[in-house]
C-alpha cells in the first residue's frame, strides 16, 4: 500500500481512465479501424502509467526533505521504503514504460516516436531534480505532460492510418483532442500554481522560486484569477459554438453544472483562501474539473446520438 501511495495511484487511475475514454468512448466510435488494436492500446496506457508513476516516485525521492516540512504525515521514502529500493522501482518502471513505447512506435512504423516516451521520462526526472524550483517552468512542464497524455492517444491511434481520403475526417478528430488537451493544460497549470500555495513553508526553506514566493500572494492570485477567467470564458464560448448551436442541450447543462460552476467557485473561493487546508480544497476541486472535463466527451457523443434518434 505504501508503494501505491508513493506512485499516487489515484492520479494514475485518472490518467488511465482519461486515455481509455478517448480511445473507446470517442475515437473508436468515430473511426473503428484505428492503428492500435485494443490490447495494444492498453499497452500504451500501461506505458504512460509506468512513466508517470516513475515521475511521482523520483519526485518524492528528491523532495523528501521538503515533504518532511510540508506534509510530514505523508512521507514514505526512508520511512517505509528505502531510497535505494525506490531508485530500483524507478528504473524498472521507466524500462517498462519506454520499452513498451518503443514496441508500439515500431509497430506503427514510426520508431522515432519512441523518443516521446524518453523525453517525457527525462523531463519528469529533470523536473524533480531542479526544474520545479524555477519560476513557473515546473508548473508549465507538468501541465504540458498532462496535455500530452491526451494527444499521445491521437498520435498512436490516428497518425499512421492517415491517407488522402480520410485526412480531413481524422484531422477533425485530432483537432478535438487538441482542444481537450488545451483545457487539461490550462486547468493543470492553475492547479499546479495553487499547489504551490500549499507548499510555501517548505519551499521557502529550500530555495524554491514558486510564483507565490516570487510574486507574492496578491499578485499570484491576480494571475490565477486571469487564468480561471480565461478557462471560464473558453468554456462558455465552446458551449455556445459547439454544443448549443447543435442542439446538444444536455451537454451544455453538463458543462455548466460540473465544469464551469466549479471553476467559478474556485475563482471566488481563491480570494478567501489563506491556509494550506483552503488551497488543498481548491486543488481537489480542480482535479474534479479535469476529470469531468475529460468525461465530457462521453456526454457529447451520447447527446449527439440522442439528437439523431429524435430527428
Amino acid at each position: 500500500m505504501n508503494f501505491l501511495k508513493l506512485i499516487r495511484y489515484q492520479n494514475l487511475l485518472m490518467l488511465a481512465l482519461m486515455q481509455v475514454v478517448f480511445h473507446f468512448g470517442f475515437l473508436k466510435k468515430q473511426y473503428p479501424d484505428l492503428a492500435l488494436a485494443d490490447w495494444q492500446f492498453l499497452l500504451l496506457v500501461l506505458s504512460t502509467v509506468c512513466i508517470a508513476a516513475g515521475g511521482y516516485l523520483i519526485n518524492d525521492v528528491f523532495d523528501k526533505s521538503i515533504d518532511k516540512i510540508n506534509k510530514p504525515d505523508k512521507v514514505i521514502i526512508d520511512k517505509y521504503i528505502p531510497e535505494t529500493t525506490a531508485y530500483n522501482y524507478y528504473i524498472v518502471l521507466n524500462v517498462i514504460g519506454i520499452g513498451i513505447g518503443y514496441y508500439l512506435s515500431d509497430y506503427i512504423g514510426k520508431s522515432s516516436f519512441s523518443g516521446i516516451f524518453i523525453l517525457i521520462a527525462a523531463t519528469l526526472f529533470l523536473y524533480a531534480l531542479s526544474l520545479k524550483k524555477s519560476l513557473l517552468i515546473g508548473n508549465i512542464l507538468i501541465a504540458m505532460i498532462l496535455a500530452m497524455s491526451i494527444l499521445i492517444v491521437g498520435i498512436y491511434d490516428l497518425f499512421s492510418i492517415i491517407t488522402p481520403e480520410n485526412q480531413q475526417g481524422l484531422g477533425v478528430l485530432f483537432k478535438i483532442l487538441m482542444e481537450y488537451a488545451f483545457f487539461a493544460f490550462l486547468i493543470g497549470l492553475i492547479r499546479e500554481i495553487i499547489k504551490d500555495f500549499e507548499d510555501i513553508k517548505g519551499d521557502l526553506e529550500h530555495g524554491v522560486k514558486s510564483l507565490p514566493i516570487v510574486a507574492g500572494e496578491k499578485n499570484s492570485k491576480i494571475i490565477l484569477s486571469i487564468l480561471l477567467a480565461i478557462a471560464a470564458i473558453s468554456l462558455i464560448w465552446y458551449s455556445f459554438v459547439y454544443l448549443f448551436e447543435n442542439d446538444l442541450y444536455f451537454a451544455v447543462l453538463y458543462v455548466f453544472a460540473l465544469i464551469l460552476a466549479p471553476i467559478i467557485y474556485t475563482l471566488i473561493r481563491l480570494w478567501g483562501s489563506s491556509n494550506k487546508r483552503d488551497y488543498s480544497h481548491l486543488s481537489l476541486v480542480l482535479k474534479g474539473v479535469i476529470l469531468f472535463g475529460i468525461l465530457n466527451i462521453l456526454v457529447v457523443v451520447y447527446n449527439i446520438e440522442l439528437v439523431k434518434q429524435v430527428a
